[in-house]
């Protein structure tokens, strides 16, 4: 599989892609991944500490993410063994893990590069962890989706994740001046096709490379394309907005903060923007689901469950009929009422906790599985709320050294405004009760 390119020096006869002659030899060769492979990079430190470990790639395609493990390993003196998840099965991990095992007799390293581990389910994921710990493989795992949702938290313990970015224009333009010098010819472009270009490749080193082929192999003798003959010759056009940079994080502000602001309209139409770009889908249905917590929370406990059920039909019936399911929870958000009431109380409340973590609760609460517990007074003088009159006790659950506090404040908005009665009648009852 062809990835990240960088200085090549290649016989420029040879008859392979671009990319792949392009593939760097140095991890100094590779192109905007600094943070990762610079002088001060995440992995040249590892490197320079003589103990690299297993790692997980996490990035989006064209980044960079096999050449760095191939290159990875030969600075490493391990032997080079790539798998791809999408094609392997138990059978195959069996198979690679006895090919390691035996290396590792004869004094040789193995690392073992996984990509889209993320296909790999529970149990197959599970089975890397024992060749983890005992150095049998050192594991690089790479993966296009976050692999805090799509990798079990066990094989995340036993491994570093390193992000990788996607590339910027100033990386894309690096990579298509070293096509050029190899190809012995510029890009039949002018400046302004030159950044469409760039644009097209959304961040994929090796996406611009293909694209550059394309147009070489389409350019007459002497001729320069424009914008629009570029996009007729490649048939794509440029993304709206690249997913990794500003415009993305412009963009789901903006339709957050229409569907706080309850004005479905623009709120439809930053998501129609934003998926008209090609942003991922579930990223919007998780987005989604945050707004209805954060902005709606109890106001509407409905909104929760209609940007869950989003997510659910999304995911079952794809793009593009499920995006219609999308567009229906922004106009349910964006048309609830709106309270922020939970989710302030919880960062109180979070913020009590860290001050109070170590106060023991009330005796009275505590439960008394033992009789030297109950001896104690675990439990003691608990009112069962079930036993009382209104089925409330008005007991006091508090730390006593804390004292009781208060958190969430309902708005007169929506539920919370039946919320709100409640309490108050609860507050009434204690007060009546602590007489």
């Amino acid at each position: 599989m062809s990835d990240l390119f960088g200085a090549a020096g290649l016989d420029k006869e040879a008859p392979r892609p671009l990319a792949d002659r392009l593939r760097p030899q140095r991890l100094a060769e590779v192109v905007g991944q600094d943070h990762l492979v610079g002088p001060d990079g995440a992995l040249t430190r590892l490197l320079r500490s003589g103990s690299v470990g297993s790692l997980v790639f996490w990035g989006p395609p064209g980044t960079g993410k096999t050449t760095v493990a191939r290159l990875l390993a030969g600075e490493t003196k391990l032997v080079f063994e790539p798998m791809s998840a999408i094609f392997s099965g138990v059978a195959d991990l069996k198979k690679a893990f006895e090919t390691a095992r035996g290396r590792r007799a004869a004094g040789q390293g193995t690392l073992l590069f996984v990509d889209e581990i993320h296909r790999f389910n529970r149990a197959q994921l599970d089975a890397f962890l024992p060749v983890m710990e005992d150095g049998t493989i050192t594991l690089v795992g790479a993966t296009t989706e976050n692999p805090s949702f799509s990798l079990n938290a066990a094989l995340l313990s036993r491994a570093r994740v390193m992000t990788f970015k996607a590339l910027d224009e100033e990386a894309i333009q690096k990579l298509l001046a070293r096509a050029e010098e190899i190809e012995g010819k510029p890009l039949p472009l002018d400046a302004e096709a030159r950044l469409s270009l760039v644009r097209m490749a959304d961040g994929d080193g090796r996406a611009s490379l293909t694209l550059a082929e394309e147009i070489w192999r389409a350019a007459g003798e002497g001729e320069v394309f424009d914008t629009a003959k570029l996009q007729d010759i490649v048939q794509r056009r440029a993304p709206i907005y690249d997913k990794a940079q500003d415009g993305h994080y412009n963009l789901i502000s903006a339709l957050h903060k229409t569907i706080r602001g309850s004005d479905p309209d623009a709120a439809l139409y930053y998501l129609a923007r934003m998926l008209d770009a090609g942003e991922d889908p579930l990223f919007l249905a998780r987005r989604l689901v945050r707004m209805a917590v954060e902005d709606i929370g109890l106001a509407d406990p409905q909104a929760l469950v209609v940007a869950n059920a989003a997510k659910e039909a999304y995911d079952f019936l794809g793009t593009p009929e499920g995006e219609l399911a999308l567009a229906q929870a922004v106009i349910y958000l964006a048309t609830a009422p709106k309270s922020n009431a939970a989710y302030v109380a919880f960062k109180a409340a979070s913020r009590a906790a860290k001050e109070g973590g170590s106060l023991m609760p009330p005796m009275t609460i505590l439960n008394a599985p033992t009789r030297f517990m109950k001896n104690e007074g675990y439990g003691a003088g608990y009112a069962y709320d079930h036993d009382e009159p209104d089925a409330f006790s008005g007991q006091d659950y508090w730390p006593e050294k804390l004292g009781r506090q208060h958190f969430y404040e309902p708005v007169e908005r929506g539920f919370e405004r039946e919320i709100r009665k409640r309490l108050e009648w609860w507050e009434k009852l204690r007060a009546e009760r602590r007489r």
